[in-house]
């Protein structure tokens, strides 16, 4: 008998007898892998979805339910707020955040069909109040919609891009959007005759030939062989519960502790290598400290150990804190005069590590070497009167000066502070969703969305809320259909 693993595909020769025969198999059931089921129903195909857990949900369910969404002149809620939002400025700063790691042509099909994949959310049944609320969050804390969810209004973003909220969250109240976010889509794919079954893990794709023709799922114990006649869609999410592969690919994940995921163990990666796929940027990992909570922190400087500026803390807090993840040492400092110091939330486990009454005194406190913090600080009050940031940009009305004693110094420790994270790495995929191999060339029989590829959400410098999201639900309708033989 041939041998089950994640790490090579079966042949279907060795297949003693087909358990479920299906049209489309979908192997997991966050928000990618129902998208992909509810597209794959629509074209026509009899549809299964494979979920490991007892029931639906995810990465995406433990998420905030929010979605990047623009372009076209604006959404219905961007424009009922006084926004306009090109397509040209989403794709731009698509293009921008994600960096070094950028798939362009993602970013430009997304750009063009993202109206209409609002309009598709809503067509599932997804709510939304449709109110802008101004000002910086990281999740509306009551059911509004509209947010500024990265770093669209600073520099270098704003200069690359006109600026627009595009964050576009569930009507619900409180934190956790997700969760009704996949229960929404669940219903949606439930009431198309999508095939649901649980408890079912993946640990092998069957191979006939050059194409990927089902896939073994351990279920009850037991090797269940699935013939999926059109195509495998991976929707198993990224591997950031995965120490060895985050130890091989990641290893700078590893300076935080607190990953965010469900079963992401990477095995969709695993999986899709197996049969040839590339897996690419996996050294990328998402980050953040709540440190906008409160706002008036982004007033604040951030220092590291040798008491050095290293971000314009008008940006994303998700940027703030993966650039201070690279900082030397184990630790950065947030710098707040007495005007806009609050006390941190308790979950964020930030401790005050300094105070005094002049930036020289906080400077001994935090044993810096004399006239370094304190020159920091000389240097940029100086500027922020002015109304400028010569070093890293940071933009008016945020950019003030921190002149107002007593002032204090929050510690930011990457062990020990609340920095939660997830992978961003993943396969190589076509705007269809069709894996890729290291030529380029399509896989047969294999597609994939979500955080098993890369996408959207490629670089974790560039990171805004709401992009995976995004990046989960429209490539995971790109797959499904495609899959589907659309």
């Amino acid at each position: 008998m041939a041998e089950v693993s994640l790490h090579k595909t079966y042949p279907a020769s060795a297949v003693p007898t087909w358990d479920f025969e299906t049209d489309v198999a979908a192997i997991g059931f966050g928000a990618s892998g129902a998208c992909a089921a509810i597209e794959a129903a629509d074209a026509g195909a009899k549809v299964t979805l494979f979920e490991r857990n007892s029931g639906s949900g995810g990465a995406s369910g433990l998420s905030g339910g929010e979605i990047y969404i623009g372009g076209g002149g604006g959404t219905d809620v961007q424009i009922a707020a006084g926004f306009k939002d090109s397509t040209e400025d989403l794709a731009a700063y698509l293009k921008a955040a994600g960096g070094p790691c950028v798939d362009e042509a993602k970013c430009d099909l997304y750009a063009r069909e993202a109206l209409a994949h609002f309009a598709w959310l809503k067509a599932q049944g997804v709510p939304y109040r449709g109110n802008y609320l101004p000002g910086k969050h990281i999740e509306p804390t009551d059911d509004s919609t509209l947010i500024w969810s990265g770093s669209e209004a600073a520099a270098p973003f704003c200069d690359l891009a006109n600026p627009a909220p595009r964050g576009h969250v569930i009507q619900h109240m409180g934190w956790g959007g997700g969760r009704p976010l996949v229960d929404v889509l669940e219903a949606s794919a439930r009431s198309k005759g999508v095939e649901v079954v649980t408890d079912a893990r993946a640990v092998a794709l069957v191979e006939d030939g050059d194409q990927i023709v089902g896939a073994i799922m351990r279920i009850d114990n037991t090797n269940r062989f699935v013939r999926a006649a059109k195509g495998i869609v991976l929707a198993t999410g990224g591997f950031v519960m995965n120490e060895a592969m985050r130890r091989k690919y990641c290893p700078e994940s590893f300076r935080i502790n607190d990953p965010i995921g469900d079963k992401d163990d990477g095995s969709g990666i695993e999986l899709g290598v197996a049969a040839g796929g590339d897996a690419i940027h996996m050294d990328q990992f998402f980050t953040t400290c709540p440190w906008t909570m409160p706002e008036s922190h982004a007033y604040g400087v951030f220092v590291n150990l040798a008491g050095q500026r290293f971000i314009n803390e008008d940006c994303y807090h998700g940027r703030v804190s993966r650039c201070a993840v690279d900082q030397p040492g184990g630790k950065v400092y947030l710098l707040l005069d007495s005007a806009h110091f609050q006390q941190p939330p308790d979950f964020g486990r930030i401790s005050i590590a300094g105070t005094g009454d002049d930036w020289e005194e906080v400077e001994r406190e935090l044993e810096m070497a004399e006239g370094t913090l304190s020159a920091t600080m000389a240097f940029y009050n100086r500027h922020a009167r002015q109304g400028r940031d010569p070093l890293f940009d940071k933009r008016p009305p945020i950019l003030t000066p921190l002149e107002q004693g007593p002032f204090v110094a929050l510690e930011l420790n990457f062990q020990s502070s609340y920095f939660s994270f997830f992978t961003l790495g993943g396969l190589r995929t076509s705007t269809d969703g069709e894996v890729l191999d290291r030529a380029g060339r399509p896989i047969a029989g294999l597609f994939a969305a979500g955080r098993c590829t890369s996408g959207l959400p490629a670089w974790g410098h560039g990171y805004s809320s709401g992009m995976s999201l995004a990046d989960c639900t429209f490539f995971g309708r790109q797959a499904g259909r495609k899959a589907a033989g659309g």
